[in-house]
């Protein structure tokens, strides 16, 4: 591995990551990084920067697989199997550009998929998704999009239509300030774990989760977790811990509602004047509408907890300043609509939605702009022009999209049909991480003519394009770094030099905008300079406009950095809605909390009705998949994000991603803390490092994601992963005809001990790669 060439040695400066604000410099050819000084507890992932920037996994030059170079475009697979071909940039540009021609010319954009799904950098200019989706638009005249997020696929389509605007529920509702002072009881289904709460899009300059929990704990607030795993809450919340079958917590909430019923303690005056559909709802609630009473005990016989606990935890929460979370992650299963529906419901019962720290705090603590006052002051983004084209998919349903085109499939009440993707353009994410099912995404990629992927590094879906054009990393540029909820805006330094022969996805997409005819429409004229200057403007205009200091942005880039102001902690609409209903409606059909939604039951889907309801999942363990998987989010890194980084490393085991499993599971498989073992079930199998713990459920198992897919034998379809990336093993299917979001945090699996040789870890190692020389590039066309 070579040093990378470095700007000279100099002092530090700042710069912005996803998950924190820190600063950096270049000193005797290696990386230096510390954390923003007023930071009030720093997020070590900043670690992983200094080793990867200079990593042997890094892409240095453009490659060209070698069975598209010689036989063109079209369906292949030997995909993700076959060698690559380093030629020049012009040489790259010039295949790339007559592909992107062809297809727009003679097929048109529609088949072409430009998601790009993915966090790509904390960086308003550079960022990878803004800037393919700004070059699709104005050279090749749009593209198919995905629409909602894997995190958050299923809620962000239900609570517009039962409590309203998403981003209202989730970034201006309940705050930690309001939590540490006001709050008597937090409910966390799913918890509020630390390692989601530390990072956000555009940067953390403060990270206040746990000082805010900690100090509500010692004002006497109480914390209640609900999952399977003790570690969802950090240990200054000093939470009770309710230990719950994966996947059961909206039979667990119907239980506790019912009990407030039972015993006369829901707030019938809220829900008469704020609240639509419980009638309907209480009918289901007490068996009138199908003989079934979902009361303490039916709900136990489904979730795994004492029904007297499930009455305990009713009357506690009742006539106080009580607060429901329902987490992100629950939402990311089979039927993920019902618990936040039903979470909602449940603060609903109680009457506190919409008071000051208590309610319903949808996802808080899932990452660091909820719980947070928004900016007063514009943050400009890239623009990114007109989409020519209206069709999309839901981010999660990729594979299907590919395997199915001209297929059918339901969605928010429509019947859609699925395009026919000639092109798929990737940058700035790697869906090797984030899609479920990995060795279906191997068969869907190998049905379309072109795979074209921006990276750092060789990544899965690197090894598995036609052409990979290596990009910069954040520290090998200049961006401004800002985050709608964070008050500092943050001038991004360039430290190093670009590794190998990387350039900005800017420069990228300038040149090969200027083959395709749309040079001056992308660029606008402007250099990276003048483009940073051009975004900082609307911001410092904000600034004059309520009278505060504004730097020219010169200043600013000499500084280090400057707080905006920020919104009041007013509740939002929430607030505004409970103060004065009829002045504030929801933005839902009645203008009130849907507790029945006749919108939803119109839609007709079996499986997602007209209210909360149990719908007993399809992936339930049996003899041959007896434990349930828990594929989490990493607390090492953001995703798969430098998963070759050093902090990440430190935290593996024998090379391998570390599961945790109760010790009464391991004994009963004559497996032990450190053992390595293999995980299976019918969709593939991986290897991972073991630790036993206390704090997981029995019968469960976690294994996070993040690690790089490394098949041991790539000529194999179900090839085992060595490395422990758990989507070999999840689920490709959606959550629902609603959402279709994605399920990939549940399903089941057995394990045993891995007793062979240990198969080396090759994740990080390039491909197999020769130069050549491309004296015509029509010719490979």
């Amino acid at each position: 591995m070579s040093d990378p060439r470095t700007v000279p040695d100099a002092e530090f400066h700042p710069h912005s990551s996803h998950w924190g604000v820190f600063s950096a410099r270049m000193k005797d050819g290696r990386l230096e990084v510390r954390p923003y000084a007023q930071d009030p507890d720093p997020n070590s992932l900043i670690d992983n920067f200094p080793d990867a920037l200079g990593h042997r996994a890094r892409v240095t030059h453009p490659m060209v697989r070698r069975g598209w170079l010689e036989r063109g475009p079209g369906p292949d697979e030997l995909r993700g199997r076959d060698e690559f071909v380093q030629v020049s940039w012009d040489e790259a540009l010039d295949l790339l550009g007559r592909e992107l021609i062809r297809l727009r010319d003679d097929v048109g954009p529609e088949s072409i998929f430009g998601g790009s799904y993915g966090w790509a950098s904390a960086g308003r200019f550079h960022h990878a998704q803004s800037q393919v989706h700004r070059f699709l638009n104005m050279a090749v005249g749009g593209y198919v999009k995905s629409v909602n997020t894997y995190s958050a696929g299923a809620s962000a389509v239900i609570v517009p239509h039962v409590l309203g605007n998403f981003d209202q529920l989730s970034r201006r509702n309940v705050t930690w300030d309001q939590i540490e002072q006001l709050t008597d009881i937090v409910v966390a289904f799913g918890g509020m774990a630390l390692k989601n709460s530390r990072v956000a899009g555009g940067g953390v300059s403060r990270h206040v989760e746990r000082g805010a929990m900690q100090r509500a704990r010692a004002r006497g607030t109480e914390f209640v977790l609900v999952s399977p795993l003790a570690t969802d809450l950090p240990e200054e919340a000093q939470a009770d811990w309710m230990s719950c079958i994966p996947g059961t917590d909206t039979a667990l909430m119907l239980g506790l509602v019912h009990t407030l019923v039972e015993e006369g303690l829901h707030d019938k005056a809220f829900l008469d004047r704020f609240t639509v559909g419980w009638p309907q709802f209480e009918d289901y609630l007490l068996g009138r509408s199908d003989g079934q009473p979902k009361d303490a005990e039916w709900a136990a016989s489904i979730a795994g907890v004492a029904p007297d606990a499930i009455r305990g935890l009713a009357r506690r929460l009742h006539g106080r300043r009580a607060l429901i979370v329902v987490s992100h992650s629950l939402q990311r299963a089979e039927h993920g609509e019902q618990p936040v529906w039903m979470g909602a419901v449940l603060a609903a019962a109680l009457g506190q939605i919409g008071l000051p720290g208590g309610g319903y705090a949808y996802s808080l603590g899932s990452i660091a702009y909820y719980g947070r006052r928004k900016n007063a002051v514009r943050i400009a983004t890239m623009p990114q022009g007109k989409n020519g084209i209206k069709d999309f998919i839901p981010v999660a349903r990729i594979s299907d999209m590919l395997l199915n085109p001209g297929g059918s499939y339901r969605y928010n009440g429509e019947t859609r049909t699925y395009p026919e993707i000639k092109l798929v353009y990737w940058a700035g994410g790697n869906p090797f991480h984030h899609h479920q099912d990995l060795n279906r995404l191997r068969r869907a990629f190998a049905k379309i003519d072109t795979l074209v992927v921006h990276e750092i590094a060789w990544t899965a879906t690197a090894r598995h394009a036609d052409i990979v054009l290596p990009t910069t990393m954040t520290l090998e540029r200049m961006d401004i770094g800002a985050s709608s909820h964070d008050p500092l805006l943050v001038p991004m330094h360039q430290i190093a030099d670009p590794h190998g022969e990387a350039r900005d996805d800017y420069a990228i997409f300038s040149d090969l905008a200027e083959r395709l005819g749309a040079r001056d429409a992308f660029t606008e004229g402007r250099d990276v300079r003048q483009w940073l200057e051009h975004l900082y403007e609307p911001t410092r205009a904000g600034m004059i406009e309520r009278g505060l200091p504004a730097p020219s942005f010169d200043e600013f880039w000499s500084s280090e950095g400057f707080e905006m102001p920020q919104n009041a902690d007013d509740g939002g609409t929430t607030r505004a809605f409970r103060d004065d209903p009829e002045a504030n409606p929801l933005e839902t059909p009645s203008g009130k909390i849907e507790i029945f939604s006749e919108t939803i039951a119109s839609f007709g889907d079996a499986d997602c009705p007209g209210h909360p309801t149990w719908l007993t999942p399809t992936d339930a363990p049996t003899p041959s998949a007896p434990l349930h998987l828990v594929a989490n989010q990493p607390a090492t890194r953001l995703h798969s994000q430098l998963d070759f980084g050093a902090h990440s490393a430190a935290a593996k085991h024998r090379g391998r991603e570390v599961a945790c499993m109760h010790p009464q599971d391991a004994k009963a498989r004559g497996i032990a803390d450190g053992d390595i073992i293999r995980l299976f079930n019918t969709r593939g199998a991986c290897l991972a490092a073991v630790h036993l713990t206390e704090g997981i459920r029995s019968g469960v198992v976690q294994l996070p994601t993040g690690a790089w897919y490394d098949p041991e034998n790539v000529e194999e379809d179900n090839p085992l992963c060595v490395h422990g990336n758990p989507n070999v093993l999840t689920r490709d299917i959606g959550t629902s005809g609603l959402a279709q979001g994605c399920t990939g945090q549940l399903t089941t699996i057995e394990l045993e001990l891995f007793a062979g040789n240990l198969p080396p870890i090759k994740a990080y190692d390039p491909p197999a790669a020769r130069v050549q020389k491309i004296a015509d590039a029509d010719a490979a066309l």
